[in-house]
């Protein structure tokens, strides 16, 4: 199996992502991999990590989500591959929640996405996206109802 981490989806994933899909919130299992040092694409000078700019990202996509019933429910650093072969680890797998695939597009075209993506696309190297359905509703580490 081949593995290409990509900052942006390519033409056949967009229009998947417009497709009708299934109901209800959808799960985003997120595996990122950051740039040594941050490049934004206007050329601006920066002493940051890709990590510390994409962290400027993803307190912007925090508040967003929290705003829209959403919110990461889980992150955490790769430490090993403990099965299975890549050539490469992830650095970091967030798992983001949001209510629907329809408000997760409404967000990712409005201006505040739009305003926090340059440090998004500055800091990832690259990045595997997984949608997930069939969430539960139960958030990591809540306890069984």
């Amino acid at each position: 199996m081949e593995v290409v981490n990509k900052v942006y989806p390519n033409e056949e994933q967009i229009q998947g992502f417009l497709a009708p899909g299934a109901e209800g919130p959808i799960c985003m299992v997120n595996l990122m991999k950051f740039k040594a040092k941050a490049e934004y694409e206007d050329g601006r000078e920066t002493e940051l990590t890709g990590r510390e700019a994409y962290e400027i990202y993803e307190t912007g996509v925090k508040k967003l989500l929290q705003g829209i019933g959403g919110g990461i429910g889980f992150e955490g650093d790769v430490e090993r591959l403990t099965l299975g072969e890549v050539e490469e680890l992830w650095d970091v797998v967030a798992l983001a929640v949001w209510p629907s695939r329809q408000v997760m597009l409404e967000v990712m075209q409005s201006p505040e996405m739009q305003e926090i993506g340059v440090h998004r696309s500055a800091g990832l190297a690259g990045q595997l996206n997984i949608e997930t359905t069939g969430f539960s509703g139960q958030w990591l580490g809540d306890k069984p109802q």
